[in-house]
């Protein structure tokens, strides 16, 4: 929960140094370039500047940032996938960094709804029913995700 004696900029600052990580490991998931992860990150917290929000309480603020982050990281996708990349852009895309491992990829070639469940499942560290709360959506949805995912994971490393 927010001090009642915190300002706004305090607000923003404190939120910015706890959540960056988090957000960027998120972000980076699900783009696999650390230039798109920071990107979205960015684009996060500018909505936070802008908007202001009032959030509840730390979960509340916790789960709007994951939220804001994964809407960020799609939309930085679909712009992605709808340019051309110049030659050092391919270049630059192609070489993946070290610690990328064929698992990784493969999360990240899931849809977005199994691979947001299980990044903050496996990567995060979260429960179903914190990812549940997270996300909005139903623990059983949560399960469901993860299952399905895991299958299909399952399935694209047994074919590489």
């Amino acid at each position: 929960m927010v001090p009642a004696e915190e300002t706004m900029d305090e607000t923003i600052s404190r939120i910015v140094s706890q959540y960056s990580p988090m957000l960027l490991r998120l972000a980076y998931a699900r783009l696999g370039s650390a230039a798109d992860a920071e990107d979205a990150v960015q684009e996060t917290f500018l909505q936070l500047v802008s908007l202001r929000p009032n959030f509840r309480d730390a979960e509340h603020e916790k789960a709007w940032l994951i939220r804001t982050t994964l809407c960020r990281a799609s939309d930085i996708r679909r712009r992605a996938d709808r340019r051309a990349l110049s030659l050092e852009e391919a270049a630059l895309a192609a070489a993946p960094p070290p610690e990328d491992g064929e698992l990784l990829e493969a999360v990240r070639a899931l849809p977005e709804k199994y691979a947001a469940a299980i990044h903050l499942y496996y990567y995060e560290g979260y429960s179903i029913k914190e990812i549940a709360k997270l996300l909005g959506a139903p623990a059983a949805t949560v399960g469901a995700r993860l299952a399905r995912g895991r299958a299909r994971l399952r399935q694209m490393l047994k074919e590489d």
